[in-house]
């Protein structure tokens, strides 16, 4: 994606670490801007030392929505306009679906539907009167499959992922494009005890989520995906005038999603004819406009 005003800008959700973190510093490697936030602004430290004033760290937690606009008056001030919006902030969390509260579920809404919502929101006139932008939803591969022990995280990024899908062909008329990335494990701190969120446990369900569990905390450090790699494949995909809505990132991404489309594919057309019979009978198809 080119910039019609000079060098590009980009206000990334959650750069302090992981993914975030590998796309913030491929944008300041290119020369670019980046309006990076944390929710403690001090681990911005060595970027900042390393690319000055490109570099604008600013401390906000995803989970304040009516802090997002103020964000991206302070990216406008400080660099003109904003090129790249990316919602990555978040965090993984385990349990099951009994023993996860109310407060633990919206949480995981909070910070994967109704963060990147508000910053959507701020950023959206902008790129809407430049006619130009794009808009990069850090999702998933738990954003179209889920298992046990994930469904409040794969409930917020079900939730971000079916929003997105809507808010791409809303704003496609104005020259923003939407890409909904979905990962699978990659080599950041996603795993680790101080950021993967565990409730507590009911030992009822120890031998069905017992080695999910385990599993999980097991792959931090070994991850198979190369944060770096995912960054450029992103950026590359914002240079690709055909690029598609979503994009898997890892192999493991691509072999999981391949086997839940086909096997969600295959229970359509297997269980197509009672599906069609709780139509009136002789209906036309619907016209519908979409």
């Amino acid at each position: 994606m080119t910039t019609t005003n000079g060098t590009k800008t980009w206000i990334i959700t959650g750069a302090s670490s992981g993914l975030g973190l590998a796309l913030a510093e491929a944008a300041l490697a290119a020369g670019e801007q980046v309006v990076g936030t944390a929710r403690r602004a001090g681990r911005f430290d060595a970027l900042r030392a390393q690319y000055g004033d490109r570099l604008l760290p600013v401390e906000h937690d995803v989970r304040d929505t009516d802090a997002a606009a103020a964000v991206v008056r302070r990216a406008l001030d400080a660099f003109g306009h904003v090129d790249v919006l990316v919602n990555n902030a978040g965090a993984g969390q385990v349990g099951a679906a009994e023993e996860v509260t109310d407060a633990h579920l919206r949480d995981m809404l909070e910070q994967h539907l109704f963060g990147p919502a508000a910053y959507v929101r701020a950023v959206l006139p902008h790129m809407r009167a430049r006619r130009s932008g794009a808009i990069v939803q850090m999702s998933s591969q738990g954003g179209r499959m889920s298992f046990p022990a994930v469904g409040s995280y794969s409930a917020g990024k079900f939730a971000l992922e079916g929003w997105s899908e809507a808010l791409a062909g809303e704003v496609a008329p104005f020259g923003v494009r939407v890409l909904i990335a979905e990962p699978s494990r990659f080599r950041t701190a996603f795993n680790s005890a101080e950021v993967l969120n565990t409730v507590d446990q009911h030992p009822i369900y120890d031998e069905v989520l017992g080695a999910v569990r385990a599993n999980m905390a097991e792959a931090d450090g070994i991850q198979e995906g190369d944060p770096a790699r995912a960054a450029s494949a992103i950026r590359d995909m914002l240079d690709t005038p055909d690029a598609p809505l979503r994009l898997p990132l890892g192999a493991e991404a691509v072999r999981n999603l391949t086997r839940s489309y086909r096997n969600a594919l295959s229970d359509v057309e297997k269980w197509a004819y009672v599906s069609q019979t709780a139509d009136f009978p002789g209906m036309p198809p619907a016209l519908r406009a979409f």
